[in-house]
């Protein structure tokens, strides 16, 4: 049966640099792409990074039920989860390792249940993650004080996944999150069978 790995986190956790490792680490994982109405910023790909969609098309598809998850994640900003993308990647016999925010990660574990496994990045303090945010320089003054507030607000989700990883220093947490990911994937159930055999 095809898993779902649900890595989120608040902005400037280190999430998506942790699952780009995780991508290189298992063949088998492949990457679950957004749908998003925000601007593409300059190193950004469409259909690679994200889906960059209107906010037209993407009220659309939301009244068509096209989403698995989605959510406005700041005012007239939406992100979302196409159930097209997790029928493509399960076609292809992979597991999904998904990049999303909070909310979305939650709607996405409530789904699925026992099929996914949700891991909530946290940074090792506030003061650390607003000084990550900070230093990307890809927000102006305005819009970065609206990603710490929200940041402050999605640090109190932690107790809702199935585990939390401190991103301190990066290469340790990939390989707390590589050893996460093979006790999950690993996992079988097993069902016995009226003559006593088991089935997998």
């Amino acid at each position: 049966m095809s898993k779902l790995i649900i890595i989120t986190a608040p902005s400037g956790a280190g999430k998506t640099s942790i699952v780009r490792r995780l991508l290189e680490k298992f063949d088998h994982l492949a990457f679950s792409i957004s749908a998003t109405t925000r601007e593409k910023r300059p190193h950004e790909i469409d259909g690679v990074d994200y889906y960059f969609i209107s906010h037209e098309e993407f009220k659309q598809r939301i009244v068509k039920g096209d989403f698995a998850e989605w959510e406005e994640v700041y005012e007239n900003q939406f992100y979302g989860t196409l159930k097209s993308e997790i029928d493509r990647i399960w076609a292809l016999g992979k597991h999904i390792i998904f990049d999303i925010e909070v909310k979305g990660a939650q709607n996405i574990k409530k789904e699925y249940g026992d099929q996914a496994l949700a891991i909530f990045i946290k940074p090792p303090s506030l003061e650390v993650l607003i000084e990550r945010l900070e230093s990307r320089k890809t927000e102006n003054e305005k819009s970065l004080k609206k990603r710490i507030k929200r940041a402050k607000k999605e640090l109190e989700y932690e107790n809702k996944f199935d585990k939390v990883l401190v991103n301190d220093i990066l290469d340790d947490a990939v390989l707390e999150a590589e050893s996460m990911l093979e006790t999950f994937l690993e996992k079988q159930t097993h069902t016995k069978l009226k003559d006593g055999n088991a089935y997998y």
